[in-house]
């Protein structure tokens, strides 16, 4: 996304109060170009048919259902577009089903406005963004066992695999890094998603976040 480009912004929160105050975010970053706003799960799908947003800042809440299932069913008519939590709920279950959903990101909404910007250009850029204290106990939950480090179920090629997918590469661009052809790439992804009991690509980044800076790990994955 270039200079000339506007990126746009779609805000999904019930409450007015906050969706102004998100308004202020356009002055760190001129770019951001607030298409639309929606106070409800059946307006956040309206509103995203309409304007195709770039990214979609949601709350988890809303009056007639939740931003969990709005972001699955936006993810299935448009697959490009990120999402990016932003609600009070720290609640590890809110945070594995936003991971499910497909969302790239889950902050709190203590977060300051240049933090969201930052994280809004981290999922632009094909990166996740977890606050962590949403996320300590999902990452517990998603642990394969003990104090083991869940990466070492795979082997070194996995390994290597899952490392290009956590920079937000697809799978062609993951198998052009490695030499590998786009249908091996994907079949090496299904295994990692196997052996590491999760079933998305946020999952897996998410782990590879917090266990893949281990020393032992790190070097393992290096030519």
């Amino acid at each position: 996304m270039n200079a000339e480009n506007p990126i746009k912004l779609l805000l999904v929160d019930d409450h007015p109060v906050v969706r102004n105050g998100l308004h202020r975010i356009v002055e760190l970053e001129p770019r951001l170009s607030i298409v639309g706003e929606a106070a409800t799960m059946l307006s956040a799908l309206e509103v995203a048919r309409s304007f195709s947003p770039d990214v979609i800042l949601m709350d988890v809440r809303l009056p007639d259902g939740d931003g969990i299932e709005a972001c699955r069913r936006i993810k299935g008519f448009l697959p490009e577009t990120r999402v990016l939590f932003l609600t009070s709920y720290a609640d590890n279950q809110f945070v594995l089903a936003a991971m499910a959903a497909g969302a790239e990101g889950y902050l709190l909404k203590e977060s300051d406005s240049q933090r969201i910007v930052d994280a809004i250009h981290t999922v632009l850029g094909g990166g996740t963004v977890f606050d962590p204290v949403a996320t300590r106990e999902a990452i517990k939950d998603l642990r394969s066992g003990g104090g083991v480090n869940p990466l070492e179920a795979l082997t070194v090629q996995e390994r290597r695999v899952l490392a290009e997918v956590a920079r937000g590469r697809t799978d062609k661009e993951v198998a052009v890094a490695l030499g590998l052809t786009a249908k091996t790439a994907r079949n090496y992804l299904d295994r990692i998603f196997t052996k590491l009991n999760v079933h998305t690509r946020t999952e897996a980044a998410l782990l590879y976040t917090q266990f893949g800076g281990q020393r032992g790990w790190q070097e393992s994955v290096r030519w």
